[in-house]
């Protein structure tokens, strides 16, 4: 949110967003509001990632990749989820569920950039909290 108006006033984009904003964070462009399931121009689907739907992470089908604010992160060059409090029962099985689509790109915006499927497979087998394995779950 903290740059949506310099890149509507520089580009011109249809702008998208959240329907709630903080207190101090709220932006003089009117945006359109996106939900999961949306489809939005250039077939961009915005996705479902257990957190609040705060951010939503958006699927790239023409380019194969998955695209999250800060659902995932790469500190030191290591995809990792964001750790919540409702990790084990919203966040792992909306984020597990993305396995379903044909990603081989994971695109964050904290950290290392770019990803794999394989890097985001290991990101889900392991604790936000501990950095440490836990057993996979069914997919």
């Amino acid at each position: 949110m903290r740059d949506v108006d310099d890149v509507v006033r520089r580009y011109s984009p249809r702008p998208f967003g959240p329907r709630l904003y903080w207190r101090d964070d709220i932006p003089v462009t009117r945006l359109e509001p996106i939900e999961p399931g949306d489809e939005l121009p250039g077939g961009l689907v915005a996705l479902y990632d257990g957190r609040g739907r705060n951010e939503t992470p958006l699927y790239l089908p023409e380019q194969r990749a998955l695209v999250f604010a800060d659902g995932l992160t790469a500190p030191g060059g290591v995809l990792k989820v964001w750790g919540t409090p409702w990790h084990e029962e919203r966040a792992l099985p909306a984020l597990r569920a993305l396995l379903g689509l044909p990603f081989e790109h994971v695109i964050v915006s904290h950290g290392e950039p770019v990803h794999d499927r394989a890097a985001y497979e290991r990101a889900l087998e392991t604790d936000p909290f501990t950095g440490e394995g836990v057993a996979p779950r069914g997919g």
